[in-house]
């Protein structure tokens, strides 16, 4: 056994600049979750109350839905609006695949992010989630890093496309003025 006495000062520690692990774990990510609501359907208890924990802690807004018979009922309403979907895959009464199916035949529903969450991880488990509508998978247990990732993604893609259609419909009218003026 030995020892080592190293003498040196301490740096003086700029508040402004934070360690690149503290940033990520601290920082806003560029799209805040503020305001943003999501579904969460999903019929395991432990697993919500996960999932609950990691979204909560971003600052979304999340439902609850047991299963896919209510999530379609929580869907119904015109004045309740979700930006995303988490949904379970293999659920009681209705599952996630069928859920999804009865989601994208309603034309309001067409641009809503869904992801899958599945405990399989088997060959052609994603590809029949992304036949049935999914935009995306998550595999179980969840990673809270990949899940959140994922989401902003989506969310983020969705709020691009909105912002194109709504500068194309813009675009559209300011020419027409101009051809009438």
């Amino acid at each position: 056994m030995f020892s080592v006495t190293l003498p040196f000062d301490l740096a003086p520690v700029d508040s402004s600049v934070a360690s690149p692990a503290k940033e990520t774990a601290e920082t806003p990510s560029a799209h805040p979750a503020t305001g943003v609501r999501l579904l969460l359907v999903e019929d395991n208890l432990v697993n919500q109350k996960v999932v609950l924990a990691v979204l909560r802690k971003k600052g979304y807004r999340i439902d609850v839905a047991n299963d896919g018979r209510e999530a379609l009922n929580k869907l119904e309403p015109a004045d309740v609006k979700y930006d995303l979907i988490l949904m379970d895959v293999q659920m009681p009464v209705l599952d996630g695949l069928e859920a999804t199916r009865a989601i994208r035949r309603n034309a309001r529903f067409a641009s809503l992010p869904i992801i899958a969450m599945t405990a399989h991880a088997m060959n052609g488990d994603r590809e029949r989630c992304l036949q049935a509508g999914m935009d995306a998978y998550v595999s179980k247990p969840v990673q809270p890093a990949h899940l959140i990732s994922t989401i902003e993604k989506l969310i983020a893609a969705g709020t691009s496309q909105t912002a194109a259609r709504h500068e194309t419909q813009i675009q559209r009218v300011h020419s027409d003025r101009l051809m009438q003026g």
